[in-house]
């Protein structure tokens, strides 16, 4: 018999022990057999769920996502346990000090205006905390793992800390077009790499522009695709409605029952 005992309600304490059970002798194949890597997309594709939950503002859904993404966070861990190397309870140890550290005005007598000014002193800490003399080793700390639209995000922030940064929004926009020019050269010269450069300085404007109107761009850029897919069933239906397929109309045909479709819907 599993050494586990069944319970009418079950704690974060059962949690950790249940993954120990299954990653244990008599318990789940594969459980047993994973490693960091091989679950290293669950631990991403949890973390994703967890915000569609948010958004939907759906607490049972929350709720649901955030037990699946707990597992993540102590099967890693008991991993580690295994291997002699931490445990769950120094993971928790580890945070809890990171947290007193820095709230020095909840748990220090540090003055702080408002939430900027915690924002700024959390970040001031934790450079001191990692010797992080120079901008470029702050931004090497920004996680290459990161969405790249948030990543440029983080490194723009770090460079407007150092007083690298536009004074307003008419500089990325111009750069903008500056960078958009370049890319159509190396379209015309022919010159893929040139063309890959480009785009992702242009990539990088834009992110530049959205961090001036304070707006998130990996949230514009999904409602953006959001807002493609309801235009692009509006197409579909607006084709079965003639009696054809949307793949059987040429491209002036898609376009007008595009435009079409906008003016209807929205």
């Amino acid at each position: 018999m599993i050494d586990f005992e069944y319970r009418e309600k079950y704690g974060v304490q059962d949690f950790i022990r249940l993954i120990a059970v299954l990653r244990g002798e008599g318990g789940c194949p594969w459980d047993r057999e994973q490693t960091h890597e091989s679950i290293r997309r669950n631990l991403l594709e949890e973390t994703y769920e967890v915000c569609e939950a948010i958004d939907e503002r759906d607490s049972e859904h929350l709720k649901e996502e955030l037990g699946d993404l707990l597992m993540q966070v102590i099967f890693h861990a008991q991993i580690e346990t295994e291997r002699g190397c931490f445990t769950i309870a120094d993971v928790a140890d580890a945070a809890c000090r990171k947290l007193i550290t820095r709230h020095p005005h909840v748990f220090g007598d540090v003055p702080v205006s408002g939430a900027d000014e915690v924002l700024s002193n959390w970040d001031d800490i934790k450079r001191r905390e990692r010797a992080q003399v120079k901008t470029s080793s702050a931004m090497d700390t920004v996680a290459r793992s990161l969405p790249a639209l948030w990543r440029a995000e983080k490194l723009q922030e770090k460079a407007k800390k150092a007083g690298f940064d536009w004074p307003d929004i008419a500089g990325p926009l111009a750069k903008l077009e500056e960078e958009k020019a370049e890319l159509l050269e190396a379209i015309a010269e022919d010159d893929q790499a040139g063309a890959f450069e480009e785009l992702g300085d242009i990539l990088f404007s834009v992110v530049n522009a959205a961090r001036f109107l304070k707006i998130d761009p990996e949230d514009a850029l999904n409602a953006c695709c959001e807002k493609f897919i309801r235009r692009y069933r509006a197409m579909e239906e607006l084709a079965e409605e003639q009696g054809v397929a949307l793949s059987a109309l040429d491209l002036a045909s898609q376009e007008a029952l595009y435009q079409q479709g906008k003016t209807k819907f929205w």
